[in-house]
């Protein structure tokens, strides 16, 4: 293909590779920490909260990492990241290995993952970018979707597989070795320059960090199209969150069956597999928006509502199979959009800005999630709870219906957002209403901005 057959795509191939590793590696934590947090605690709240702590950090420190990313080396900011979540990985598990680990240390190590994600995310979309063709960036996005699915289709399996053989420890140092990996083949390759070329005689601009800053918010701020397609990722991210949800209600309505869970995240992650290879051998649609808001409709129709309906594990895995496979044509419709429209060297302030706005919500989803599961909905949908008949149809009663009930809501409203969102025409047209970045009509405008 050519997009692999080409330097540049050789390049990004290595990069992606090692990313994946990793991506492999940390999954298998992540899997392993949830199921231990879900033994020890019994608790939604304290499930969602090790997300809460994740994405706090992007709301901090985000706009910070993205103009920081716009004037550094983009290969040096992703093995620092590397480095950095490594490291922490490497924490985790001497306390483990002492016999000291607490909920509460994985709150606090997630913060830190998540300042090291605040950099890295921007600095990988904009190596894309740089290396590749825009014809060529839904498809790349599509191979990032590709990766991140891929790895928890094994991590899972390998994970409960692991759990019973060489234990937490063991599956830690395996995310050691693939952190390994990925600092290799970055240090392996080499990436032309992001920055924008001074003319002849010109001088460098000053760097003014709160100006770099503010500047990704401006640039979304004046662009209605923009900002309407921000407004959708903002509510859909939104609803999205409350995925925190599945592990917690699997466990409950399958008797805290370990297997029955990692089999269905595992099946959801093979569809994002096939998604990400369908998007990799297609492209996507032509018109973009199409793959952002029909893929959402999907992802809240079969991903969400089927998930809570659902009572057996053939449901929930096909609802989890079509939910990832949808991800892959959202992000790779979306991504492609905003890679086409922003150029490389804004696109650090202008995707932070991006991401600050769009997961602003999460941690109040995340923070409302918990306790709307343990105090309310699993209350009200237990035998002769307040809910209890009228919805025992739609999603049955006893442990984890509440959860399933609050599931299905947040689907629905999804599906709302898709449909409003094809009724605005700034949104529905947005890639006929912006020119693409390397068109002299965004040069000039651009040049203006800044």
């Amino acid at each position: 293909m050519k997009l692999v057959l080409s330097g540049a795509g050789r390049t990004f191939g290595w990069i992606w590779l090692g990313q994946v590793a990793s991506l492999i590696g940390s999954a298998m934590t992540s899997f392993a920490l949830t199921i231990w947090i879900w033994q020890t605690t019994g608790q939604v709240t304290a499930v969602a909260l090790v997300e809460f702590y994740s994405v706090l950090p992007v709301l901090l420190v985000g706009p910070f990492a993205g103009a920081l990313v716009d004037r550094w080396d983009r290969r040096r900011v992703m093995m620092a990241s590397d480095g950095g979540t490594a490291l922490v990985t490497l924490i985790l598990l001497t306390v483990y290995l002492t016999g000291g680990l607490e909920v509460w240390h994985l709150y606090a190590t997630k913060i830190i993952v998540g300042i090291c994600l605040s950099f890295q995310s921007p600095a990988y979309t904009a190596i894309v970018t740089v290396l590749l063709p825009k014809e060529h960036y839904a498809r790349a996005s599509g191979m990032l979707s590709l990766g991140l699915s891929g790895s928890w289709v094994l991590a899972p399996a390998l994970a409960a597989f692991c759990l019973n053989t060489i234990g937490m420890a063991g599956i830690m140092c395996v995310d050691l070795l693939t952190f390994g990996l990925a600092m290799i083949t970055l240090m392996l390759v080499s990436l032309p320059p992001a920055t924008r070329p001074l003319e002849s005689g010109a001088r460098a601009p000053k760097y003014r960090l709160w100006h770099d800053v503010l500047f990704g918010f401006r640039y979304i701020w004046r662009r209605r199209s923009l900002l309407g397609l921000q407004a959708v990722l903002f509510l859909s991210n939104m609803l999205a969150m409350f995925g925190v949800l599945i592990p917690p209600m699997l466990l409950a309505r399958s008797g805290n069956n370990e297997v029955l869970l990692g089999s269905v995240l595992s099946v959801g992650a093979l569809g994002g597999v096939m998604g990400g290879l369908v998007v990799v051998l297609w492209g996507g649609p032509k018109r973009k928006i199409n793959g952002v808001l029909l893929g959402f409709l999907g992802i809240s129709l079969l991903g969400q509502v089927l998930m809570g309906i659902g009572r057996t594990a053939v449901v929930w895995s096909f609802s989890a199979f079509m939910a990832s496979f949808f991800y892959p044509l959202v992000l790779g419709s979306h991504q492609a959009i905003w890679q086409s429209k922003v150029p490389a060297h804004l696109q650090g302030r202008v995707l932070a800005a991006r991401r600050l706005v769009a997961e602003i919500a999460a941690p109040l989803t995340l923070l409302v999630a918990g306790p709307l599961a343990d105090r309310i909905f699993e209350p009200a949908m237990a035998p002769g709870g307040a809910l209890a008949n009228k919805f025992v149809w739609l999603v049955g009663n006893g442990p984890g219906a509440g959860i399933a009930l609050l599931y299905v809501l947040s689907g629905i409203l999804g599906a709302g957002v898709v449909l409003g969102a094809y009724a605005i025409r700034p949104i529905r047209e947005v890639e006929s209403l912006l020119p693409d970045h390397d068109s002299r009509e965004s040069s000039e405008e651009c040049t203006q901005t800044e």
